[in-house]
């Protein structure tokens, strides 16, 4: 339960798994952020990198968390590390971080605000840059999209997500299953934030950088590839599971027939 005291306190939850390339600047981007009152909570999924021996220059100004077993299943690990993460933290809210990702240095003071003067949002995404190096980033624009199309809206990435701490206590209520292993927090998130609240709140301003990597897990769904398509379908099929768990008649859209076509041809 969030004790008073904390209402404004932000607790940002980073979580890493062999990014000691990048996690110095992870962490010095939310220790020089601009408001004060915060905890910066991180979770290291059991490193095998030099992401430790990085750890232990920042023992005194983070709370450090070391997982002690996981599943070799991203999508789980990720998401169990921020439970991990979440269930010891203090904050009246939350901000997500991946390890790779930083963010500038006002934007835990532009997220509180917005939560401090809009008493009934529960749910904010900002936008990122999309990050190579210091000489190649672009701030990435997002559209909505056609929700008779495809049933879930367009969001952006886990580190550009803030959310009050009861509404992510419901979240991970519902999502603490090991089912659908492509289908990522952010994407749980936000297709239940649109369930309760039938629009996310994306804020036009690019608060996150968000790091690109050919060796992330993800750069495997290339668009378009039969991976992609795979993934596609399992998140058809998240989404037909959560409109189910919240009492939500669902209509089967273009996409959703579509994606079902093309996943009869591969080969499982």
């Amino acid at each position: 339960m969030r004790m008073k005291k904390n209402k404004y306190l932000i607790s940002v939850i980073i979580v890493n798994y062999n990014n000691a390339k990048y996690l110095k600047r992870s962490l010095d981007s939310v220790i020089n952020q601009q408001y004060k009152d915060k905890e910066i909570i991180i979770v290291d999924d059991m490193s095998t990198d030099k992401s430790i021996k990085v750890l232990k220059e920042y023992e005194n100004k983070v709370k450090i968390i070391k997982n002690k077993k996981k599943t070799n299943i991203a999508a789980y690990d990720q998401m169990n590390s921020y439970y991990n993460g979440f269930i010891q933290s203090k904050g009246g809210y939350i901000c997500f971080l991946d390890s790779d990702d930083f963010f500038k240095k006002n934007k835990l003071k532009k997220i509180i605000n917005l939560f401090k003067y809009n008493n009934s949002l529960k749910l904010i995404f900002d936008k990122p840059f999309i990050y190579f190096d210091k000489k190649n980033f672009y701030p990435l624009k997002i559209k909505e999209r056609n929700t008779g199309l495809t049933p879930w809206p367009r969001f952006t990435s886990q580190s550009c997500i803030s959310i009050e701490r009861e509404y992510l206590k419901k979240i991970f209520n519902i999502f603490k299953i090991k089912k659908f292993p492509s289908i990522w927090l952010d994407f749980r998130i936000a297709l239940q934030g649109f369930l309760d609240f039938k629009k996310l709140f994306i804020i036009n301003n690019h608060l996150t950088y968000y790091q690109q990597s050919s060796t992330q897990v993800t750069s495997v769904f290339k668009r378009w590839s039969l991976n992609w398509w795979k993934r596609r379908k399992e998140a058809h099929d998240f989404t037909k599971y959560l409109f189910k768990k919240n009492n939500i008649k669902k209509k089967i859209t273009f996409d959703e027939h579509l994606t079902n076509v093309i996943n009869l041809f591969i080969k499982k």
